[in-house]
């Protein structure tokens, strides 16, 4: 079946009425998510992503969907405090465990460190990377602080990592702004990473 563009514009076709999906459907599993210190206890087809499980069953929309092939980094999350695109994982995946999303980072009246310093040194454009940027630099900073190697750390066996800006541009590719605020995220990361630094002896 197919439409005339004049007909799609006046609204002129049938509507598919969503049916929100019953637990009764053999196909449904119980899942029980444990999301920002709250736990959702749902039921889903086991190929729902947890990107999908976040935005549509569970509402919580901080999270977005970008290319959904985990190739822009628009979707991050935090699964056990380590950075994961979410929508490359399965929701049935992660039950027991503790995932923070962007809406668990901080409040409005609290802001996370990274969220504050996002805003001072406008880390943002649109705003549609912000909440995957900012996920991932929250887990990226916990990386370097345990002295995980990148692709770019000279001494492997180092425990201790110094964030260049070159270190922090290589660890944070994963995460695309097709607005190019790439110098205010990078200023943003640097301030936080820096006051936790602290004073140099």
């Amino acid at each position: 079946m197919s439409f005339s563009i004049e007909q799609i514009l006046r609204g002129d076709i049938p509507r598919v009425e969503h049916r929100p999906p019953s637990a009764a459907d053999p196909g449904l599993v119980p899942v029980s998510l444990r999301i920002n210190g709250q736990t959702y206890d749902l039921q889903l087809e086991p190929r729902v992503s947890l990107l999908d499980a976040l935005r549509e069953f569970i509402g919580l929309t901080g999270t977005k969907k970008g290319c959904n092939q985990g190739a822009c980094g628009a979707c991050t999350v935090l699964i056990e405090d380590e950075r994961v695109n979410s929508c490359l994982t399965f929701a049935i995946m992660h039950e027991g465990q503790e995932i923070t999303t962007i809406e668990g980072l901080g409040t409005p009246n609290e802001l996370h460190p990274l969220q504050a310093a996002f805003i001072e040194h406008d880390g943002f454009q649109c705003g549609y990377c912000t909440p995957g940027q900012i996920c991932s630099a929250v887990a990226m900073l916990k990386e370097v602080e345990q002295g995980d190697a990148s692709v770019l750390t000279p001494d492997l066996a180092a425990t201790k990592v110094e964030l260049t800006d070159e270190e922090l541009r290589e660890r944070m590719s994963g995460n695309v702004c097709r607005c190019g605020a790439y110098l205010g995220i990078i200023d943003a990361i640097r301030d936080v990473y820096e006051q936790q630094k602290g004073p140099q002896a």
